[in-house]
């Protein structure tokens, strides 16, 4: 049994921190793994992985190049006997691999969430450091090409899909109660996004195409926000601002999430940035078809080989309402998005096939 160090600067409620509550529930589950985490700063996860038995620890880091942070690692692997560490932001990702130079034994797992650009001076030092890399996994296509643009070694970088376990997201409508909780026909068309109010997630544009919608359409239909975050209040007012309270509602952050999904027709992403969304594969393991962003990693979901739905552009209030509309007046083409929808989570983004493709990752690190 391999012993692995999760290590997160920020261990809060969002994707990067499902991802790391997935490898540690599937891969532990079957005796592959003994988990244990490390973080700087703590939240919800910390309360999740204590609940599930793991070792937590804190071990502050304040930078990069934080040698302090580095041996305090390197001591803390030792203690544990950690053999391979994962870690999955470059903050912490530096710290790892600088914690080689005081124990040896360790080997470092990388994974990239972003398909983001570095500055020139990331790149640099990201060349400089690859040389203490054992291997980095990318979850989505364009995150590769990404991470070799940003001065990664391209022999050391494998994709691998997010996913989830769709026995989790089965189930139908009649389980959620969130159209009660609003007061919602069933013959209301629901649509729902969920990702965090911040700048990157589209919500102002997003909601520019319900009023677009509104011009569209005399079909009654309404759009549920659910998250929180520092745009929310924003949000807000930019709903009251074009008179379409009686359009969209806000739940806040919710933890029910699978009840928000039955309870709805048809997942919504706006996102700007995106790697391989959690949100968007829930949704559709639930039997939600998709419309998303041709952002990041979104178009190894939803493409014309899967079916789920399509992909618009991002910031185009015409492109996303059309997409919409089409939902609307289309229940021949909401049915056939939704059956491919939860085919292509089975075939694709299978949580069992995810965790033993990780742990190939992680025999090959250890193999170096």
């Amino acid at each position: 049994m391999r012993k692995v160090l999760y290590l997160l600067n920020f261990a809060g409620k969002a994707g990067t921190e499902r991802y790391v509550e997935t490898l540690v529930k599937y891969l532990s589950a079957d005796g592959r793994i003994q988990p244990y985490f490390a973080y700087n700063e703590g939240g919800l996860l910390v309360e999740r992985l204590e609940a599930m038995g793991v070792p937590c620890r804190r071990i502050e880091m304040r930078r990069r190049f934080d040698r302090r942070a580095a041996r305090e690692l390197a001591a803390l692997c030792g203690e544990w006997d950690i053999d391979l560490v994962h870690c999955h932001y470059l903050r912490e990702h530096y710290t790892a691999l600088l914690a080689k130079d005081y124990n040896p034994k360790i080997r470092v797992i990388y994974t990239n969430h972003f398909v983001m650009a570095n500055d020139a001076v990331t790149r640099l030092s990201n060349r400089w450091m690859d040389r203490r890399q054992d291997q980095i996994i990318a979850v989505c296509s364009r995150g590769r090409e990404q991470l070799m643009a940003n001065g990664w070694g391209g022999d050391r970088i494998q994709v691998i899909f997010n996913a989830v376990d769709p026995a989790v997201w089965a189930g139908d409508r009649s389980e959620s109660t969130l159209r009660q909780e609003l007061g919602l026909p069933e013959d209301r068309f629901v649509m729902l996004c969920a990702s965090r109010f911040a700048g990157d997630k589209g919500h102002k544009y997003l909601i520019d195409s319900v009023n677009r919608l509104t011009t569209l359409t005399d079909r009654p239909f309404t759009l549920v926000l659910a998250g929180d975050g520092p745009l929310l209040e924003p949000a807000k007012e930019q709903v009251r601002t074009l008179g379409l309270e009686d359009r969209v509602i806000f739940l806040g952050f919710r933890k029910d999430i699978k009840n928000l999904y039955k309870g709805a027709d048809l997942y919504v992403n706006s996102s700007r940035h995106e790697a391989l969304s959690f949100l968007i594969i829930e949704a559709m393991a639930a039997g939600l078809p998709v419309i998303a962003t041709d952002m990041g990693g979104n178009s190894d979901i939803v493409n014309e080989e899967t079916g789920c739905g399509p992909l618009v552009v991002y910031d185009d209030p015409a492109s996303m309402s059309a997409a919409m509309l089409r939902f609307l007046e289309d229940p021949a083409y909401l049915a056939q998005c939704r059956e491919n929808a939860r085919k292509t989570v089975e075939e694709k983004f299978e949580v069992h096939k995810m965790a033993a493709a990780t742990y190939q990752v992680y025999e090959q690190a250890l193999a170096r």
